[in-house]
């Protein structure tokens, strides 16, 4: 049997990780039914009587999501357009009792592929605060997760927030997912985009991330440029063709297989289009 431990300061957190690897737990979503069967062998770090790991600050040109926000507070939260992606996948991933228990920034750190989190938060440029007893670093969320359930973080290192820039003037975000069922799901594919207009009604800012098609979500560079100056509009929907979905690198498994993936992702990418493009027109 391993040891628990459950400080209700950020100070004492740091101090026992310094001293040794530990699993970290929050909402505990992804870490239980991962140890169904197995002993409960771990030395464990449980971070959910730590205050200041919590609530959403807006403010100084940045938004900041505690590590320990649960999806049903983000669902709920007064963000702008450009997040309603974000708060679309808060209400859609796992079921009521994962939204109510499971924490945003877990979802990034268990690093899953169909982590529906992390294309949303690629849009929004987000970054991963992490805190050690050294000092306190922020990774952008394309170099933190590294790979399948890898990332960048120290085991002497805690997630302490999800930091994003205040987003482009007058942006909006979508998400979509496409799973065997609406909820308790893996997906098989998902998309977030977020499309800012410029003064004379053109994409500025088009920001577009595929996830469960990789090993890690991707941005889609050569699409966003595609959609860099087109008319704003529903018309966007039609821009995107397969050859855009060329650094996509799905596999066949049990969900679908990797040309589903891809004909399933363009769908979802031009359905967001369309949708941003009418709802900014």
């Amino acid at each position: 049997m391993g040891s628990y431990l459950r400080p209700d300061s950020l100070t004492e957190a740091l101090a026992a990780l310094e001293a040794g690897p530990r699993t970290v737990l929050a909402g505990g979503t992804d870490y239980y039914p991962a140890r169904v069967g197995l002993p409960l062998d771990d030395d464990i770090l449980d971070i959910t009587a730590i205050g200041e790991l919590r609530g959403i600050e807006a403010g100084n040109g940045e938004i900041r999501i505690g590590a320990l926000v649960r999806w049903c507070e983000l669902a709920d939260a007064p963000l702008p357009p450009a997040c309603d992606g974000l708060r679309r996948a808060a209400r859609q991933i796992g079921g009521m009792q994962v939204q109510n228990a499971g924490t945003v920034c877990g979802n990034v750190c268990n690093a899953s592929p169909a982590a529906d989190g992390i294309p949303n938060l690629l849009v929004l440029d987000a970054s991963v605060e992490l805190a050690s007893a050294s000092g306190i670093r922020t990774v952008p969320i394309g170099a933190f997760v590294t790979g399948n359930r890898t990332t960048t973080r120290r085991a002497d290192e805690l997630a302490t927030a999800l930091v994003m820039p205040a987003p482009p003037e007058g942006a909006r975000g979508c998400f979509g997912k496409l799973g065997a069922r609406a909820y308790l799901v893996i997906s098989i594919a998902m998309v977030a985009a977020l499309i800012a207009p410029g003064r004379d009604g053109t994409v500025a800012v088009a920001r577009i991330a595929v996830g469960a098609c990789s090993a890690v979500a991707q941005r889609l560079a050569g699409l966003e440029q595609a959609l860099s100056g087109a008319t704003i509009g529903p018309e966007l929907g039609s821009i995107p063709d397969a050859a855009h979905l060329a650094p996509l690198t799905p596999i066949d498994d049990v969900r679908g297989s990797a040309e589903y993936r891809i004909e399933a992702a363009l769908t979802l990418i031009r359905r967001a289009l369309a949708e941003l493009g009418e709802a900014a027109r």
